[in-house]
């Protein structure tokens, strides 16, 4: 059964936020997900990316079987407005 517990990763420590695991000198295998990304990259490069991601997007027609119209409809789950969707 896996287990999870809250923990800080500092350079190759971890610091246990709340209970720990029961251990011992024991190594066990891990994953370690990582909450927080830090890119180090600046808003202006991030912006740059992002266009790029969305270009590709675009240019593979990512979203063409999409009706956008019922896709708003279904997330934002619209009441009927009489006279709205004739």
């Amino acid at each position: 059964m896996l287990q999870t517990f809250k923990a800080v990763l500092k350079g190759n420590s971890i610091e246990w936020l709340d209970e720990a695991p029961e251990l011992g000198e024991q190594s066990i295998p891990a994953h370690i997900t990582v909450l927080e990304e830090t890119t180090g990259l600046d808003a202006a490069t991030r912006g740059q990316k992002m266009a790029e991601v969305l270009e590709r997007l675009s240019a593979n027609r990512a979203f063409s079987g999409i009706d956008p119209i019922a896709w708003q409809h279904e997330i934002r789950e619209d009441c009927s407005i009489p006279g709205r969707d004739e």
